[in-house]
């Protein structure tokens, strides 16, 4: 083994635009698989942050591998690069480039488009440029197996959310008393879901966990010894619980009371509010939503009522400049013009002028607002701006059928498994994306050859899942306002549906080492619920439509890019001086 010094450059841009490419995989993605959890206020952004952060890390480093191994050796023939190793290398960091480049414009503006799309795009353009048409694996275990899954991945995902939720609206929501069905089904929603979580890990076979040799028999009595454990646990301390707190409406318990399990059923009859107290047991989630009754019951047409607040604001903007006027002269004939003094006293100077700002505390304050900016966020509110591709989301929300409240927080908690299940789901198969070719890059720089047998290194793994979770706290935000409501109406029941339908696609692709889109899974999940709970027009197709323009771009203009720079690259003049 010998490394190849000579191009260390090569290694340290494939190093920088692998972790651009995996901050916008965190940027955009992952959003994909909590962007529903936070829509449907299940999860502040604090606390689904906190969870992908620890699930979508865990997945990229304990069961990454395999299918960064997919996109690193299947996609192209590799052996045509034995002769000249560091082309292929050459190529990884064309394609990385390509990808990263495209990704940060489509995560700048808003739009939630395929990371799988955009690397393997990359990859097939610079195998073009390099080695022609022929040197791509075009056939079933190559690049048609995974175009293959793209074209069923959402149908499947849709299939998968519709059940679901078909499933919770017989057994549950739709049932006279669906509180009382809600706490009887729970635990067998949540070891169901435990289960799921654990066959990641188990049947696919992490390689640090070294359970690759286990026989069926021991898989299975994980899976199921887990989920059995998980079900068994929520009916000792978690149904206690919420039968104190959905049914008896007690309003002095806390969730930090849960452990506590059947302890909590002693507590005694509970005792009358205060006067001033008088906030719910549960939160409304559906606050801000209307039911088409409620439109209806206004009895205004919405145009007009635009109008009308559209003539208000120009009424209220008028008075104001008049009294602004009138009283910028009033101030000029009393007061002579503000000097830098008072306006350093008044603190209208920058925040890097003002020498009270500049102080430890006030640096610390300024450094944790400038790192929470993407969590301190209302994502929800946000998501009701108007825009030429949300429509009347009041007219969308309505056409959607409203349940339980209580009901629906039954659901909260199986959403945020779910959501944690997605999220490792998605870091064990998304993170291929960035270090399948940073893979392929190190180990030619670092060996001279060529080897499709090779593992990933336990680093790649690391450094590709720290990665994802930076781009997700600083800039996931931005695509998570184009997500969630404005697909569809949210709430915990439909979002633990979405989730969990596309974390079963997730997984059964993982199995298969297809490298799936997560963001094809989680819309095609999202219409199949939005189809279930409504009627059609309970979906935002236009937004939609939108999401899959971008997807059929993404994989040409990568292929483009990736291409065109290959093709530059190693066509270039060589220029010399003879001497």
């Amino acid at each position: 083994m010998a490394v190849l010094h000579q191009f260390d450059y090569l290694f340290a841009l494939g190093l920088i635009f692998a972790f651009l490419d995996a901050w916008n995989i965190g940027a955009n993605d992952v959003a994909n698989s909590f962007a529903t959890s936070v829509s449907s206020r299940s999860l502040t952004m604090k606390q689904a942050m906190l969870i992908a952060s620890c699930c979508e890390f865990l997945g990229a480093v304990l069961v990454g591998s395999r299918v960064a191994d997919t996109i690193r050796t299947k996609i192209l023939s590799v052996d045509l690069f034995e002769n000249d190793p560091a082309i292929l290398m050459l190529g990884m960091v064309c394609a990385l480039v390509a990808s990263s480049t495209y990704l940060t414009f489509a995560t700048k503006i808003g739009l939630p488009v395929s990371t799988t799309h955009c690397i393997l795009g990359g990859v097939l353009g610079m195998g073009v440029a390099a080695v022609g048409a022929d040197g791509v694996n075009w056939g079933m275990k190559g690049v048609s197996q995974v175009f293959l899954a793209w074209v069923i991945a959402p149908v499947i995902a849709g299939a998968f959310g519709s059940i679901i939720f078909t499933i919770s609206k017989l057994t549950i929501l739709k049932r006279k008393d669906s509180l009382r069905a809600g706490l009887i089904m729970l635990p067998i929603f949540f070891a169901f879901t435990a289960g799921i979580l654990t066959m990641v890990i188990v049947w696919k076979g992490a390689p640090i966990l070294e359970v690759d040799d286990w026989t069926t028999a021991q898989v299975l009595g994980c899976i199921f010894g887990v989920a059995g454990g998980v079900g068994l646990a929520c009916v000792c301390f978690f149904l206690p619980y919420l039968y104190r707190k959905l049914v008896l409406d007690d309003w002095q318990l806390k969730w930090y009371m849960f452990p506590l399990g059947p302890l909590l059923l002693n507590r005694g009859p509970v005792p009358e509010r205060p006067a001033g107290e008088q906030d719910a047991v549960v939160q409304d989630y559906y606050r801000g939503h209307k039911t088409k009754a409620q439109l209806q019951e206004e009895g205004i047409d919405r145009q007009v009522v635009d109008d009308l607040e559209n003539s208000k604001e120009v009424r209220l903007t008028t008075t104001s400049c008049a009294d602004s006027d009138e009283i910028t002269r009033e101030v000029s004939s009393n007061h002579a013009a503000p000097t830098v003094a008072t306006l350093e006293k008044e603190d209208e100077l920058p925040w890097y002028k003002n020498k009270e700002n500049l102080t430890a505390s006030n640096m610390f304050k300024l450094a944790k607002k400038a790192f929470f900016h993407g969590v301190d966020r209302d994502i929800v509110a946000e998501q009701k701006k108007k825009s030429i591709l949300t429509g009347d989301l009041d007219k969308m929300h309505a056409e959607a059928q409203f349940f339980d409240n209580k009901t629906e927080h039954l659901f909260s908690f199986l959403q945020v498994m779910t959501a944690a299940t997605a999220s490792f789901a998605h870091g064990s198969n998304d993170v291929s994306n960035s270090i399948g070719p940073l893979a392929t890059i190190f180990l030619i720089w670092n060996s001279g050859e060529l080897s499709s047998k090779s593992p990933v290194p336990i680093w790649v793994l690391v450094f590709g899942g720290a990665a994802i979770v930076i781009g997700l706290w600083t800039y996931g935000y931005n695509i998570m306002r184009n997500l969630g409501n404005r697909l569809t109406l949210h709430s915990p029941s439909r979002g633990f549906s979405m989730e969990f339908g596309s974390a079963l696609t997730v997984v059964m692709a993982t199995r298969l080492e297809l490298p799936i889109s997560t963001t094809q899974c989680i819309t095609g999940a999202t219409v199949g619920v939005g189809l279930c709970t409504g009627t059609w027009r309970a979906i935002n197709w236009r937004m939609i439509l939108w999401i899959y323009g971008g997807w059929i771009i993404t994989l040409p203009v990568t292929g483009i890019i990736s291409g065109c720079l290959m093709g530059i690259i190693i066509n270039a003049p060589r220029w010399g001086l003879s001497v």
